[in-house]
């Protein structure tokens, strides 16, 4: 097939293992082109012949059937399957199927840049032919780092993950990387900074969120990665394993629009947080990192201020960030200092805090719905309420107490909503709604109401219940708690609204103010900000955990 004229995006398909599974990858792709026209290149990862002899293969050997689209595949990544591929630099397997190689890099006419390696990681040297070695990483980096303003290659492909991809980000349910991935991979993505990285072998669909490839405030903006793992061929558990897209080349693309950063947008996985290279170094292993904390002097707290336990007793007397011993099971997992939420962070925006306690603090909502609209979160690294450690869970429900006594003074309910669902650290907001305003059950029945117009469902669930119950770690969900301690619970699929709480809450039916629906049109400045969470501060104090004894 001819490459699209310069300027026009090409239409890729992208395939997990294979394992011989031809006739039924290649009748979904016809179904796929039939309904939405031709595609440009099939590209297959992890496995792509099976283990036992295959007789569909001779008839694609032979001529008997042909693939209906020019397809590029990965190497063996075990013994059995070596003869298949009888020149480690690459070569034509059958008609439109096509060995990339050992490793290298792909430059089709349209500018596309991609990257492959094949095989698994070595455990040694010399590494056998189904695998790599570090020599390999080496000069696949030197290939591409060398050029002249390097940037980034369009699309990167290995078969195994790389080590460490979930961290700062999305869950892939409990697959452990430090286990069954490669930390060669993960040092190979991280300096070849792909737009996009595709892998298999672990028999899963994970679509990561994207990450930054840059240090924030310290370095140029570049584009972002996405990592996606795909499952196999007629999988029975029907998991994703045959991903569409579009991709304009790196090289033709408006350089505002290459580095613009999505709204849900984490860390690099692959860097810590401070080190060499601009403050960056890459991790060549996905180490479970010390938890860190930080005490933050919250400059209308009153003299002689106590903390409730020994504990905050000795961060009052940290005034630099020190890492804490190494984090037992339950506790917060990958690096505080990276995120924008973890109080760690030097991007943390500390001017909204308005109290600390022992594991979570409080901050006022960046773009509130009301100047009192806040957030509940810990201090340490958790994604959502149901990764939380017992101790943390506690302290959350002691916020949520001290805040609905708060605003109940005020003459004002609060709802408490959380999204996990494009989001790197648990954010539980919390929102007063005037009593006069509306009842209980009207909020209630405008949550439904509106998640039945988005064709989501809303569940009820058991008022004493913990969602540890109703949903593992690292699925995502919207949960809502109303003041009544009625709770409502929705399993994110897909095509989830990201303000559908702020959505229902600003809406005709409860705050009248729709306009604020979205945080980033309701901005205030720094100094607006400042003199806002030191008014919320000086209010809670009597009901604050930190001042109490």
């Amino acid at each position: 097939m001819a490459p699209p004229p310069p300027g026009k995006p090409l239409r890729l398909l992208v395939c997990g293992d294979v394992e011989g599974r031809l006739g039924e990858l290649y009748g979904r792709v016809r179904g796929i082109q039939r309904k939405s026209g031709a595609f440009d290149l099939l590209l297959c990862v992890g496995n792509f012949f099976g283990s036992a002899q295959d007789t569909e293969w001779e008839d694609y050997q032979t001529g008997a059937k042909k693939a209906p689209i020019q397809t590029y595949v990965l190497g063996a990544n075990d013994e059995e399957t070596t003869h298949r591929f009888p020149d480690v630099d690459g070569c034509d397997l059958a008609e439109n199927i096509t060995y990339l190689g050992r490793k290298g890099v792909f430059s089709g006419a349209s500018g596309l840049q991609i990257a492959y390696l094949s095989g698994s990681e070595a455990s040694g040297e010399p590494a056998p032919a189904h695998c790599f070695s570090t020599k390999d990483v080496a000069d696949l980096q030197g290939a591409l780092l060398s050029t002249p303003k390097f940037r980034g290659v369009d699309i990167l492909l290995t078969s195994p993950w790389p080590k460490g991809v979930e961290i700062f980000g999305n869950r892939p349910g409990d697959l452990d990387t430090r286990k069954c991935a490669s930390g060669l991979v993960a040092l190979l993505a991280a300096s070849l900074k792909p737009r996009y990285h595709f892998a298999a072998l672990q028999k899963i669909y994970y679509e990561r969120l994207p990450y930054r490839n840059h240090t924030v405030l310290q370095e140029s903006a570049q584009h972002v990665s996405r990592f996606l793992a795909l499952a196999s061929v007629g999988n029975a558990d029907k998991r994703k394993y045959l991903y569409a897209f579009s991709i304009l080349p790196m090289s033709a693309m408006d350089p505002v629009e290459l580095v613009r950063q999505p709204q849900d947008v984490t860390e690099n996985p692959y860097r810590r947080p401070r080190g060499a290279e601009s403050g960056a170094q890459l991790l060549l292993e996905a180490k479970e990192e010390p938890a860190c904390q930080f005490f933050f002097d919250l400059s209308s707290k009153p003299k002689g201020r106590k903390r409730p336990t020994a504990d905050g007793e000795r961060r009052r007397q940290q005034q630099q960030q020190q890492p804490l011993p190494k984090r037992p099971p339950g506790k917060p997992s990958p690096p505080a200092a990276a995120c924008w939420f973890c109080l760690a962070s030097p991007e943390v925006e500390k001017h909204l805090v308005v109290s600390i306690g022992t594991h979570c603090y409080l901050a006022l909502a960046k773009g509130g719905l009301s100047p009192d609209h806040v957030l509940i979160l810990p201090i340490g690294h958790y994604q959502s309420v149901v990764d939380l450690a017992p101790e943390v869970v506690e302290e959350v429900n002691q916020y949520k107490s001290a805040l609905k006594k708060f605003f109940g003074t005020k003459g004002k309910r609060c709802v408490a909503f959380e999204r996990n669902y494009k989001s790197q650290h648990l954010q539980l907001q919390v929102v007063p709604v005037p009593q006069d305003c509306c009842a209980t059950e009207d909020i209630k029945e405008a949550f439904v109401v509106q998640a039945e117009e988005h064709r989501m469902e809303l569940l009820e669930i058991p008022e004493h219940s913990a969602l540890k119950q109703i949903v593992q770690p690292g699925t995502p969900y919207f949960y809502v708690e109303l003041d009544n301690g009625e709770k409502l619970f929705h399993r994110v699929g897909r095509n989830f609204p990201l303000q559908f709480g702020r959505e229902v809450l600003a809406s005709e039916a409860i705050l009248g103010m729709p306009g604020r629906a979205d945080w980033r049109s309701c901005q205030a400045g720094r100094e607006e900000e400042a003199a806002a969470a030191q008014d919320f501060r000086r209010a809670f104090a009597p009901f604050d955990l930190a001042q109490m004894d």
